[in-house]
């Protein structure tokens, strides 16, 4: 029971952190130092802070279904027979784009996956992480706060920005505390990306991204899940699908009017807090 509980506070950071620009694999290594789990094997540890986010992700796919299902029963105007009159291209390019923004973090994953892990999850890393993209996140809005974006919608974003914002998450991939979020917002707001469309294309790149991330670790763990390992992990996944539902509507109300300042603070309140607890 006492790992239940752990697991629903786990999901709760996991639902707010993974969607705001804060980092969720930073703020859930940092949490292990504080509230471990008892009845759970060495390996579990590391294959649930992925798997976790399998709870987030749902929350987009529900939230968002109608604008990423390319396929519908009457057509979409681009034929008028043939298996192509019921997908909606439009809606299938975005995929396209997604797709192509995917592909250098699962190539680092693939390939480094474990060595990164042994290099990069420490404390210190994370704290530098947060501290510095909290400080760049700062940069970029008050040198982005008179700028006009060139691209104000996901149809008028190209293969090639898709491209780009997918290489400045491999930056998330390999540094944890750095936030897939927060360095895909980054990037998009480099190139003139409006924060809206920014925001909106890194929930679905999040999709694919974590499906992947998540099998690749259950597939490296295995399937031999003790019972107490499996109710842990489903809670927890149930938990910040929930939390998600909510922090995901606010921040698409919240950026409408604001820009992301005020989370570069937090982070380098959190990483300066994380330094101090560390060495202290």
């Amino acid at each position: 029971m006492l790992d239940i509980l752990k697991a629903i506070i786990y999901g709760i950071v996991e639902g707010i952190t993974e969607w705001l620009p804060i980092s969720s694999t930073g703020h859930l290594i940092l949490l292990e130092e504080f509230l471990k789990f008892e009845n759970v094997s060495e390996n579990f540890t590391g294959m649930f802070d992925v798997v976790i986010q399998l709870g987030a992700i749902l929350a987009v796919v529900v939230l968002f279904f109608w604008k990423i299902w390319p396929f519908c029963k009457k057509g979409n105007g681009y034929k008028e027979s043939g298996p192509l009159a019921y997908v909606n291209m439009d809606i299938m390019t975005l995929w396209f784009k997604i797709l192509i923004a995917c592909v250098p973090a699962a190539v680092i994953g693939i390939l480094f996956d474990d060595v990164l892990d042994e290099l990069f999850y420490h404390w210190y890393v994370v704290a530098a992480a947060l501290i510095l993209f909290g400080i760049a996140f700062i940069i970029i809005e008050n040198w982005n706060k008179n700028r006009t974006a060139s691209v104000n919608s996901l149809a008028e974003l190209s293969y090639r920005a898709a491209l780009i914002i997918g290489i400045f998450q491999v930056i998330a991939a390999v540094f944890p505390g750095t936030s897939r979020s927060g360095a895909t917002i980054v990037g998009a707001l480099l190139i003139g990306i409006a924060r809206p469309v920014a925001a909106e294309f890194t929930f679905y790149l999040a999709i694919p991204v974590m499906f992947g991330a998540s099998l690749l670790k259950v597939v490296k763990f295995g399937l031999d899940f003790t019972g107490s390992e499996l109710a842990v992990l489903l809670v927890a996944m149930a938990v910040a699908f929930l939390v998600s539902v909510f922090v995901i509507r606010f921040l698409l109300a919240y950026i409408k009017k604001h820009d992301f300042k005020v989370f570069g603070w937090y982070r380098i309140a959190l990483g300066a807090l994380v330094i101090g607890y560390f060495l202290i």
